[in-house]
């Protein structure tokens, strides 16, 4: 299936975390809060202004982000889980 988000939204893969700590300890599932940090996989065409102007977004498939805590829906594409969130609940790219 492919999927293209709308408008100033983007859709996201979440980057795994380890689940061990420095000293070796294992955190299990249940215990451990979901990621901030994704990737990009698709963006929409850009943010509609007031006058009717699109804005293209300043992110783009492909880009590390770090995200807000309690953003975006989880969607099921292609049996994976993703993200949609709009580009504002971006809080930051990671630069490479």
């Amino acid at each position: 299936m492919k999927f293209r988000p709308l408008h100033d939204r983007v859709l996201l893969r979440r980057v795994e975390q380890d689940n061990k700590t420095a000293g070796g300890i294992i955190i299990p599932d249940t215990a451990q809060e979901k990621p901030m940090e994704g990737e990009i996989v698709a963006v929409g065409s850009g943010h509609i202004n007031d006058n009717g102007d699109v804005r293209p977004l300043d992110v783009k498939a492909g880009d590390k982000v770090i995200f807000s805590k309690w953003s975006g829906t989880e969607v099921t594409v292609d049996g994976e889980d993703m993200l949609v969130m709009k580009e504002s609940d971006i809080i930051g790219v990671i630069a490479a």
